[in-house]
Formats: C-alpha cells, structure tokens, sequence
C-alpha cells in the first residue's frame, strides 16, 4: 500500500464541528492508498513513506465539491444574455420557446463526441480551481436517448479528468416538445420509463425536479419523488428560485438531500429541512447572473442549523460560471455568508449534499482528495477572486500535479 507523507503542512480540515472548520498548523498529512491515514501523528508504529512531500508551510484542504452543476449540454444562449441585457426576463424568454427549451434543441442535435469535448473544456476550468467532486445533472435532452447520452457523457468526464462524478437525472426539468399540452403524461414518462430504466442501469444516483412556476407543480415533482424512492434513487430539488411554490416543504417530506436556490422559501419552513436534514444549497451565480433581488433566508437557516452549501450552477442560460471560487466569493458578498461558512459550503457540506459521507473533509478514514495552497489563510481562497490555483493535488490518492 503506498503511503505519502505531507510534511510541515497547515491543515484545514473542514470538520463542521471543530472550532475554525479544524485548523491545524505545522503538522503532518498522511495519505495511504486511497484514503487520508492520519491528520497529525499516524498509528504507531508509523509507516515508511514511499513519497515524503515537504509542505513548506502552505495549506492543505479537501478537494472542492461542485454539488450542482448541469455541465454537460449543447449550444450556446449568449443571444439570451443579450436580450436579458435589454430587459427581457427569463420567463419571458422561456415562455418564447427559449431557455432550456433552446438547449433542448441544441444537446438533442449535438452527438455524444461533441457533448464530450465541450463538457471537458468546461470540467477542466473548474477542476483546475481545486474541483475533485463534481455533481452533473441531465435534463437538457427530454427523451430516452438524449438523456442516457448525457448521463453517459458525465461518466466519461470523470474517466478522462482527475475528478469524481456524481450523476442525477433532472427529466422534469422542463417540458420536451412532444408533451407540450401534456405536462402529467410527460410525468408519467418520467415515472415509469426512465426512473426505472435510471435506475436498473445505475445511470444516476439521484433523481432532481425543477418544481417552479415556469417548471413542475408541487403535485407532479411528488409522483417524481415517490418513484424515485421507489426505485432507491436519492432526490434533490429546485425549490423557491422565483416564487414560494413549497417545494422545500414537500422535499423535506420525502428526506431530500438537498434543496437548491431558495430564494424565496419561507422561514417558516426552515425547521422541517433542519429535521429532515436537508443541505440548503446556495447558488449565486444565477442570482447575480439573472440580477435578481430577492435572497435566501441565511440567517434563519443559520439559526435553524441547516447546513449551506454553495455550488456553480454552471447551466448555459442562467449561471455559465466555471468558477467555484468566485461563487464563494459571491455567496459571501451577495447572501452574508462568512469565509469560513463558504469554504464548508464547496466542502463538507456540499458533500453532504451528495450523500458522499467520505469526501469534504480531512481526517482518517476519509477519501484522500487533497488540494495543498501557497496561501497564507484559507480565507484567501475566498478574498482574492481568480487568485489562487492548487500547488499540488491527490484525486483519490492519486498525485495528479505539482
């Protein structure tokens, strides 16, 4: 088994609860196979290393976790961007048959070689921030094959880069044109053939909704919901991005793992996902990008002691950020967040979020995901936007670049 040694290193471990998310200075990082051995002194007797890294004071911190991208996907919405610039809202533009429906069209006429090489150019922007993990939803083909096209995409993403990839199908995502009138039968599409097929094929892990005024109504993400636990998939949501729809509340009910956006959710509704042990996933990068106004309810999640992630949201038409860093730095200006509540957001919390319970911190045990920073604080990370690039990395043990 082979063992590193990170040697005179500044340690942050990202344990939510040890005070300063478990800072330790000038000590030691132990890596042995896959997994973090030891944080500080290893068990006795210690073993020899195979490669002994001298820290030169900089820090370590886990592997950032992107937990809700819609990465892969086909054309461009920049004309979009122009019209919003003009003042044409996003509804309006959905309502026009632009939007997702747009990117349906595009990823639909897109093969699966085009996906892929799009998809690596924006997967290698964000990893190169210090990414290991990244969360990658459907939804931008709508019918059987496109959405296994694109499921299948992200798997390859993660065997040609150093990252993870976690896999959800966002099938309600929007309606496909062949049940334009038929939003209850393209449910029944959903529900019975391709959470099923999902699932027998072990093409996801979870399965997504966007329930929203311009989406799926509370009733129809429910069916989406029950099928999926059926079919012992995890469920997440787009819950209260544009108005209060309860989505968080019904999300809460089926033990969601996540509800993301939240801008509008109530904070009447906070202690039902504090008890259902929902992750509220912040994503300012479609907040800045779509100039909205209204924000989350931070300081009653903080009161409730919900756990905050934040992610990129990286999507073509309302958050086409490669930036994990900067969303951070975003969260933190935008929605009030500290430094150190943003840098568990895109760690610990974010792999709560993903029900990935070894990654997002380092202690023993945990995946040996890594990233060492010529930082003088962790807090850095999150002041100085586009400053920063990992010195070292380990994805799963394994040394990656220096």
């Amino acid at each position: 088994m082979a063992v590193t040694l990170i040697d005179n290193v500044n340690v942050m471990s990202m344990d939510p609860c040890q005070t300063d998310n478990g800072i330790e200075r000038q000590t030691q990082l132990w890596i042995q196979d896959d997994k973090i051995l030891a944080v500080g002194s290893p068990p006795a007797p210690p073993p020899v290393p195979d490669h002994h890294i001298d820290g030169t004071n900089r820090w370590a911190l886990p592997g950032f976790i992107d937990c809700h991208t819609h990465l892969v996907y086909g054309g461009s919405r920049a004309d979009e961007f122009r019209q919003r610039l003009s003042g044409t809202s996003y509804q309006d533009i959905a309502r026009a048959g632009g939007g997702i429906q747009k990117t349906v069209r595009d990823t639909r006429n897109a093969g699966a070689e085009e996906l892929l090489q799009h998809s690596l150019r924006r997967g290698r922007r964000l990893i190169e921030e210090g990414v290991t993990t990244l969360e990658i939803k459907s939804g931008y083909g709508l019918d059987q094959q496109t959405e296994l096209t694109m499921l299948e995409v992200a798997a390859r993403l993660g065997s040609q880069l150093p990252v993870n990839v976690s896999r959800t199908y966002l099938g309600a995502h929007t309606l496909p044109p062949e049940f334009e009138d038929d939003a209850d039968g393209y449910i029944d599409f959903v529900c019975h053939t391709m959470i099923p097929t999902i699932a027998a094929g072990k093409h996801a892990t979870a399965v997504d909704v966007f329930c929203e005024t311009v989406g799926f109504t509370r009733a129809q993400a429910e069916r989406v919901f029950a099928a999926a636990q059926q079919a012992g998939l995890a469920i997440k949501l787009h819950a209260e991005q544009l108005s209060d729809s309860k989505g968080a509340v019904l999300a809460a009910q089926y033990q969601a793992c996540s509800v993301d956006h939240i801008e509008y959710l109530a904070a009447d509704d906070i202690p039902m996902l504090a008890k259902a042990g929902c992750v509220a996933v912040l994503l300012p990068g479609a907040f800045y990008y779509l100039r909205e106004s209204k924000k989350p309810p931070v300081a009653a999640l903080r009161q409730h002691q919900v756990p905050m992630a934040v992610a990129s949201d990286h999507n073509p038409g309302t958050s086409p950020i490669c930036s994990l860093l900067t969303c951070a730095t975003m969260a933190c200006l935008e929605f009030g967040l500290t430094c150190e509540e943003a840098l568990l957001g895109i760690t610990s919390h974010a792999a709560q979020a993903l029900q990935l319970s070894n990654k997002g911190r380092l202690r023993a045990g945990m995946d040996a995901d890594v990233c060492l920073w010529d930082i003088r604080e962790p807090a850095d990370l999150i002041y100085e936007i586009n400053g920063f690039r990992p010195t070292c990395r380990w994805v799963g043990g394994q040394y990656v670049d220096g």
